[in-house]
């Protein structure tokens, strides 16, 4: 679903987030009775309790980066300078912090563990930017391929991201001031210009970020791809796109610009 406009997520959904945020935690006893009596007839170890906390400190996670990124907006001048060199590094440190959290939350909560094959991105020229061409892999790939450019590798990402993550009132926002471009399901035009504008004079630190997929995979999206590619005449692509039963045909066209900018 297409986001409302700007004004609307910034004076209402922004507001709302942090009002949530706040009454989830002045509520907390009662559902974590709740949870703790429907725990016992859901399959896992306390499940509903670890759903809660989770979702109680993104919340208020969510409602900390709204407020810093408020307070940011004041000391930059009301926003003037808030695109500036300066601020930009506040953003992705900010950025940084709040995904080391989160990532040490899921760690210990989901008993999250990441394990990397192949060559490590770190045994790439330090002044050199990175290409990154991501699969999507569940709810939370973005989040972990952010904290590891960011914190373990120390690089700036610029994120290509569909347009409903807007939604989320702190990518919203903080997204939005750095490097990084929302890409909507009906935007034709113009999404291979935006992109190749993105990827345009990375520096050595930079990382630029796309999903080729550009969504999810499910049986019904490869499916629907795959008619797609016959709809065009592209059988040659549907058959090999045939044979990834894994993930969804990729779109080269927003790689192709990326390559043709960087």
């Amino acid at each position: 679903m297409r986001p409302p406009a700007r004004w609307i997520r910034r004076v209402l959904l922004a507001p709302l987030a942090i009002v949530v945020a706040l009454g989830l935690a002045a509520t907390a006893p009662v559902w974590v009775l709740l949870t703790v009596a429907l725990s016992p007839f859901t399959p896992g170890r306390l499940r509903p309790l670890r759903l809660l906390w989770l979702a109680t400190v993104y919340l208020l996670v969510e409602a900390y980066v709204l407020i810093e990124l408020f307070g940011l907006w004041l000391v930059s001048g009301f926003g003037a300078k808030v695109r500036g060199p300066a601020f930009q590094r506040v953003h992705y440190r900010l950025c940084g912090a709040v995904l080391r959290f989160l990532y040490r939350q899921a760690r210990w909560v989901l008993r999250l563990t990441v394990r990397i094959e192949g060559t490590d991105p770190d045994s790439a020229p330090r002044d050199r930017p990175l290409l990154v061409l991501c699969r999507h892999a569940g709810p939370g790939d973005s989040f972990l391929l952010a904290h590891a450019l960011i914190n373990w590798y120390d690089r700036e990402p610029r994120i290509v991201l569909k347009e409903s993550l807007q939604w989320d009132p702190a990518i919203d926002v903080l997204l939005n001031r750095l490097p990084s471009t929302f890409i909507g399901r009906d935007d034709r035009t113009d999404t291979e210009e935006r992109i190749g504008t993105l990827a345009a004079r990375l520096d050595g630190n930079d990382a630029f970020v796309i999903f080729p997929e550009g969504a999810n995979f499910t049986p019904r999206r490869w499916n629907r791809a795959i008619v797609r590619l016959h709809a065009l005449g592209l059988h040659r692509l549907a058959r090999k796109a045939e044979a990834m039963r894994n993930v969804l045909p990729p779109r080269p066209g927003g790689v192709l610009a990326a390559l043709d900018s960087a």
